[in-house]
């Protein structure tokens, strides 16, 4: 798997090749001190580009600001001292956010989940539904998936992840789309990017919701008409 830096820190983009040369199949092709110098490159190499590990506090253009008009081929890893970004990032797609100093094991974590999305992107899958269950078309064969079996899914650029209790699948539409087909009283759009089975929350915090051991990030736009669908008209009053 081929990747790019960019960071305006030299140590630290130091640091992410060293992590790098640990890790099997994993290639640094080049390194950029700020994403304008990076964007050329990453049009002429999208054939061959599948990750990029991203700075977000630099001089000129931040990486959240250069996320948002990134082309979509590459999956993004974001390296930062600063924890502050995280729901915003995941709200746009990368795949995981990494806090420095970053440890070789949370480094091969997110290089895990990398090539987990860029395997199910190579299923050919299409979406089917109806009352109490789902059918997922992969290799000429159509996957019956019951709705109480999905945990939550997770918009990624163009495509969708479906995380059931047991196994992952990936289909080719976007977020709005699957949700306008899910029936409404069990499933909640909770951020730009996510859908969750209401029926799965443990709790609730300030900005995430608990699935289990997953941590799904509920975002502005979509906290109050969620809290007030779901969670008010449940809620014990003294």
């Amino acid at each position: 798997m081929k990747a790019i830096i960019i960071d305006d820190e030299p140590i630290a983009r130091k640091g992410i090749r060293l992590l790098a040369e640990q890790i099997s199949n994993l290639d640094i092709i080049a390194e950029f001190g700020n994403p304008l110098l990076a964007q050329e490159f990453i049009v002429n190499n999208k054939d061959q580009l599948k990750l990029v590990f991203l700075d977000v506090e630099m001089p000129g253009l931040t990486g959240i600001e250069y996320l948002k008009s990134m082309p979509p081929q590459c999956h993004v890893v974001l390296t930062t001292a600063y924890p502050q970004y995280a729901l915003e990032a995941f709200e746009l797609d990368v795949v995981d956010y990494l806090l420095k100093p970053i440890s070789i094991d949370r480094f091969a974590k997110a290089i895990k989940k990398v090539r987990e999305i860029s395997e199910l992107q190579n299923h050919d899958l299409e979406f089917k539904s109806s009352d109490d269950f789902i059918f997922i078309k992969s290799d000429r064969k159509y996957i019956k998936l019951a709705l109480n079996d999905i945990l939550f899914i997770k918009g990624l650029k163009d495509y969708v992840i479906i995380h059931t209790k047991d196994q992952k699948f990936m289909t080719a539409m976007n977020v709005g789309t699957i949700h306008k087909q899910l029936p409404s009283e069990q499933f909640a759009r909770v951020s730009k990017s996510y859908i969750i089975n209401t029926n799965y929350v443990n709790s609730i915090d300030v900005d995430l919701i608990y699935i289990g051991e997953h941590e799904v990030p509920l975002g502005n736009t979509y906290k109050e008409g969620f809290l007030k669908k779901y969670v008010k008209g449940k809620l014990l009053k003294r």
